[in-house]
């Protein structure tokens, strides 16, 4: 490691789609150590109709988390958020309007508008990634259809992540990572896909320049820093995008595959370049940008937001559901009496989680869930036997057996589904850091101001600063008899 002063600090703005935090980390003797400064909701607000993100409230979190770390000698500030989501700025670098949440109903049937104009085949030859009606190249195409006016106004596009470095440091730029999301750039040279944003009538300047990983962006504004010691602090790109972050902090290549597992679950392996072959389109896997020259091959899968979703229905009746009791009580539940698909559109934006479990239980000759745990049991093993479908195609597309799964995130500290997925997938599972986003967020932090040579170093400094739990798989036999019964339920509804 190379000569660095006693101690150096770096703070992360982490943005999920429940809540959001400013976690303060400090590298000592090579062995890095987090404390979370602040903590505060994300919660989205529907007007008129339409469902949008309180970017302004978060604005006066970050403001808020400052404040708490004024005092204290920061050598970077990098932020990470979700990917697809989108800001448009004005000609004074004004906030047009307040982002869409992608949950937003206007991309409805929009895919298929946009492949009248471009075959898709066309589309994920330029981009090699997913489709999603979520992705921005949809969000974009329903705003010029619905708001050409407002569309017609914008002088610059942001995502989410950039328009906070944008509000810290006046700069606005695009980091590699979370542009990649968008569907709307090229993985090969790493840039925006001019020609394709042509051919569905998107104007390619509108999105800010291209930056990779690790660059700084610029300095705090004098006005956030009010002479306190934050004054001159770099603002770091690091993966912009949260689960670029999130495998940043590990090694996820070479025979183990990871699952960053919160509201989406996402599943892939790390390679040196990407796949888009017509097997991948195929499959619907997507290519996004990695950090270092790098690919994250992986597949979206719906995730805990199952959970999340049934876990609201029982609040608003007034049942306290705390997810570690809902998870005991799944636990004691019978095996496999309820399985769904956890990508079926259904679940993507139901007005009811439970009536759309409910609802695809009909429908497939299954009995309803009669109980919350029976609920939290069928989303938690419909998870983990999707989690080995798509590792079966991730086996196929990278040509490399996957020997065993790192399961960072939230998620990972959810032991039952933890030992649920090894025992359907019949591979050991590495759970944790459950702070891989942050963690991630801080190593290219750390790798940008030169605290440590290379991304080989600021992971191992991650691996020996935190444990992991390691579940072995047991009773796979009683899995691989319920795979193909899952699998009648499946359907690959994006491909």
């Amino acid at each position: 490691m190379p000569d660095v002063p006693h101690s150096k600090s770096y703070l992360a703005f982490d943005f999920g789609a429940e809540s959001g935090r400013a976690v303060l980390a400090h590298l000592r003797s090579g062995i890095l150590t987090t404390e979370e400064v602040h903590r505060f909701q994300n919660e989205p607000v529907e007007c008129a109709g339409s469902l949008h993100w309180d970017v302004l409230r978060l604005w006066l979190e970050v403001r808020k988390s400052l404040a708490c770390v004024e005092q204290a000698a920061v050598s970077g500030i990098g932020v990470d958020a979700w990917g697809v989501d989108y800001a448009l700025l004005g000609e004074r670098g004004e906030l047009l309007q307040n982002p869409y949440h992608y949950r937003d109903r206007r991309t409805q049937g929009v895919m298929e508008e946009v492949f009248r104009k471009v075959p898709k085949e066309e589309i994920y030859g330029a981009t090699g990634i997913q489709f999603m009606p979520i992705n921005t190249l949809y969000q974009l195409f329903a705003a010029q259809r619905d708001t050409p006016t407002l569309v017609k106004a914008a002088k610059q596009l942001l995502t989410i992540p950039d328009l906070f470095n944008y509000w810290l440091t006046g700069n606005a730029v695009c980091e590699f990572t979370n542009a990649t999301t968008t569907q709307l750039v090229d993985p090969l040279r790493r840039n925006w896909a001019t020609d394709l944003m042509h051919k569905i009538g998107l104007r390619p300047e509108l999105p800010a320049r291209i930056v990779e990983p690790a660059t700084i962006i610029g300095t705090l504004r004098p006005s956030m820093a009010q002479n306190s010691s934050l004054s001159g602090t770099p603002i770091i790109a690091p993966a912009c995008h949260d689960t670029g972050s999130a495998v940043a902090a590990i090694t996820a290549r070479d025979g183990t595959a990871f699952i960053s597992s919160g509201t989406w679950s996402l599943i892939g392996t790390e390679l040196d370049a990407p796949v888009m072959t017509p097997q991948a389109l195929k499959l619907n896997f997507t290519n996004e940008g990695g950090v270092n020259g790098t690919t994250r091959l992986l597949k979206n899968v719906m995730g805990l937001w199952m959970l999340q979703g049934c876990r609201n229905c029982w609040s608003a009746a007034g049942q306290h559901a705390d997810y570690r009791e809902l998870v005991e009580l799944a636990g004691r539940e019978p095996a496999f009496k309820h399985l769904v698909d956890p990508d079926d559109e259904s679940f993507l934006r139901p007005a009811n989680m439970l009536a759309a479990i409910d609802d695809f239980s009909r429908k497939t000759n299954q009995p309803t869930p009669s109980s919350p745990g029976a609920y939290v049991r069928c989303v938690m093993e419909s998870l983990a036997l999707k989690y080995r479908r798509v590792l079966g195609s991730l086996e196929q597309l990278s040509g490399r057996r996957v020997e065993q799964i790192r399961v960072i995130g939230g998620g990972s500290k959810n032991r039952l589904l933890n030992q649920f997925t090894a025992d359907a997938t019949g591979k050991r599972v590495l759970a944790g850091p459950a702070e891989a986003t942050a963690l991630g967020n801080i190593a290219i932090q750390i790798l940008a101001t030169g605290a440590a040579s290379s991304l080989q170093e600021v992971r191992a400094i991650v691996d020996r600063s935190f444990s992991t739990e390691i579940f072995e798989p047991l009773e796979t036999d009683k899995w691989e008899r319920q795979a193909e019964r899952f699998e009648q339920y499946c359907e690959i509804i994006y491909a």
